[in-house]
């Protein structure tokens, strides 16, 4: 059974805070954790991001971007990439975790856009990727308890 999912983008400052956020409202029984793969170590999130979580009643105020390490990597039950490469990227870094890594909408085989010093409707097909990956594990991680 799946108690622990880490969230895992690029700087851990847009998409997967947003989406760690999302899968932690929807599953408040889950462990969950966000981390990046080239992280902006201590940063907090990207202010249009919280702006876009605020406005969806999701707070990440206290948010500080963090890089993913092998410890993360073999605590987390499941992990959820926002591209195909950070997949990759994730699973040679740490072999171990071969298995239990998965892009967060790997069901219509698509990456999450990288909104990061974009304009603001990047930001908002990002979070709507998102929304639609979270719904899909959700429904899965709850079939699963």
């Amino acid at each position: 059974m799946i108690g622990s999912v880490l969230m895992v983008c690029e700087g851990n400052i847009c998409r997967s805070p947003l989406a760690a956020a999302l899968l932690a409202r929807e599953l408040p029984a889950l462990d969950v954790m966000s981390a990046g793969t080239h992280a902006l170590v201590g940063a907090p999130a990207d202010a249009v991001v919280a702006e876009l979580a605020r406005a969806n009643g999701i707070a990440l105020d206290g948010h500080v971007a963090t890089q993913l390490d092998a410890p993360l990597a073999r605590a987390a039950d499941l992990i959820l990439t926002m591209t195909k490469r950070q997949r990759e990227w994730v699973e040679t870094a740490f072999p171990s975790a071969r298995g239990k890594v998965f892009r967060l909408c790997d069901e219509h085989g698509a990456d999450v856009a990288d909104p990061y010093r974009r304009h603001r409707t990047v930001f908002d097909v990002a979070f709507a990727q998102i929304r639609q990956g979270i719904s899909q594990w959700t429904r899965s991680l709850a079939e699963q308890r």
